[in-house]
């Protein structure tokens, strides 16, 4: 069998450990794939062909081949975590062009399960912005390239949705995984605080920030999540959960005050509520108890994770909306490092979640903008941009509590439309779980048709 591409981390882990394929013999068609696509889509900031293919030769030489998770399975990272030989650029020219003298440490647990890291993928400078394009190229929606695919973990999800790689690592401060996997139909989780070690940038912007997979179906999601967490998939912290009648709250109200939800997005809501409901669960319309200052909170921690990530970073050679959006949030860093304002929000929120097991929103309220020069653009314009068409994710980063992107039903264009689901601290595993449910009842076409 040669057509790798476009089967799950979960397949081709099982063939290599069988030794029904190699290491490099799947390593080596993704990359085919990649140099056949990556022109068209701009996923890969850098692609470490020579590098991968020997690190494969290395994967089928371990003498536990047998038990590896991730055995001989190509990954895409980020750029903005560390692969040990290749500099970290955050989409800026800013950076240095220095090679990681080690890898993170999320990196090093999928390379000890067996993965192959092919290439590190684009993001929008420091990983602020909701689209994906800058010095480093321009990251597309593989189903619709005239779009972005999003941002900030936009490469990481073109590379899966264009099947050049099963997996690929993100991270979400502010919906930087949900909203490129609702963007590209990818199934993604930001796990809640302290599931995935984080290390991001020079304090995870204040926390909010988690490390997380992007993957085509659930099972290559709860694989993925479990690696990085440092857990075994059929252990007790990814066990699938006997779920029940789940208590879930199906809400359409943009968290944001004056923000509009498409009909195509709302539709893919009331769906996905009425399967949900046919296979037994208790659903009910209800809205969070957002407070009329969310924006400003959520704006306030926004710009002030930026300030201090561009701390040291020569600000000529920022682009114009980056040093704009870090000069404001210079003066909220200190207010923003006491954590009062998400923990106000923790306790308003919080008797909503004794209330109902799941909250059930759109992921995205429009689709996205189009793929265009946005690092050339205004501050205010790129803010009103990501506000508009992504209100759903920042709450739950700001709360510090689980949410997943989950593919569902597709939008006027043909490309894929997204539900988010919520839960509590610890709720993981019933995420995962009912997002397997959804996946069952209403699977999902994985890739793109790019050939």
């Amino acid at each position: 069998m040669t057509d790798w591409p476009g089967r799950t981390a979960a397949e081709i882990a099982a063939a290599v450990r069988e030794k029904r394929a190699t290491p490099r013999e799947v390593v080596a068609s993704h990359l085919d794939r990649i140099e056949r696509l990556d022109g068209r889509v701009g996923a890969f900031r850098t692609v470490r062909s020579e590098a991968a293919l020997a690190e494969a030769e290395e994967v089928a030489a371990r003498g536990d081949l047998a038990e590896l998770p991730l055995a001989g399975v190509p990954v895409a990272v980020k750029d903005n975590l560390a692969v040990r030989g290749e500099s970290v650029r955050l989409g800026s020219a800013a950076t240095p062009d220095r090679p990681a003298g080690a890898d993170h440490v999320t990196v090093a647990r999928l390379r000890a399960a067996g993965a192959v890291v092919v290439g590190l993928t684009n993001v929008p400078e420091l990983c602020v912005f909701g689209t994906t394009e800058g010095v480093h190229g321009t990251a597309r929606n593989p189903w619709d390239p005239a779009r972005t695919a999003g941002g900030s973990s936009g490469g990481s999800a073109a590379a899966v949705a264009a099947g050049m790689v099963p997996l690929a690592l993100g991270n979400d401060g502010m919906g930087s995984l949900r909203i490129p996997a609702a963007n590209c139909g990818l199934v993604t989780l930001k796990p809640g605080r302290g599931t995935v070690p984080a290390g991001i940038g020079d304090g995870d912007w204040f926390g909010m920030s988690e490390n997380g997979p992007l993957a085509t179906t659930v099972e290559d999601a709860r694989l993925m999540l479990s690696v990085l967490a440092d857990l075994p998939a059929d252990g007790p912290a990814f066990r699938r959960p006997d779920l029940g009648s789940l208590r879930i709250a199906a809400s359409l109200r943009s968290p944001l005050a004056g923000v509009t939800v498409s009909r195509p997005c709302a539709d893919a809501v009331r769906e996905a509520a009425g399967v949900l409901m046919r296979a037994g669960h208790q659903v009910r319309r209800d809205d969070p108890p957002y407070p009329a200052s969310l924006g400003v909170t959520a704006l306030t921690h926004w710009t002030a994770g930026t300030s201090v990530d561009a701390r040291g970073l020569d600000p000529r050679l920022l682009a114009r909306r980056t040093r704009v959006h870090a000069g404001i949030g210079r003066r909220f860093v200190r207010t923003v490092s006491t954590g009062a304002a998400r923990e106000r929000l923790r306790e308003r929120l919080t008797p909503f979640f004794d209330a109902y097991d799941v909250l059930l929103t759109p992921a995205l309220a429009r689709r996205s903008p189009k793929a265009a020069p946005w690092h050339e653009r205004g501050w205010l314009r790129n803010v009103a941009a990501d506000s508009a068409y992504s209100p759903f994710t920042p709450p739950w980063n700001l709360t510090g509590w689980p949410a997943m992107s989950v593919p569902f039903g597709t939008l006027p264009s043909g490309a894929p439309a997204a539900v988010q689901l919520v839960g509590r601290p610890g709720a993981e595993p019933v995420l995962l779980e009912l997002a397997g449910r959804i996946e069952a009842l209403r699977p999902w076409r994985r890739t793109a048709p790019l050939d």
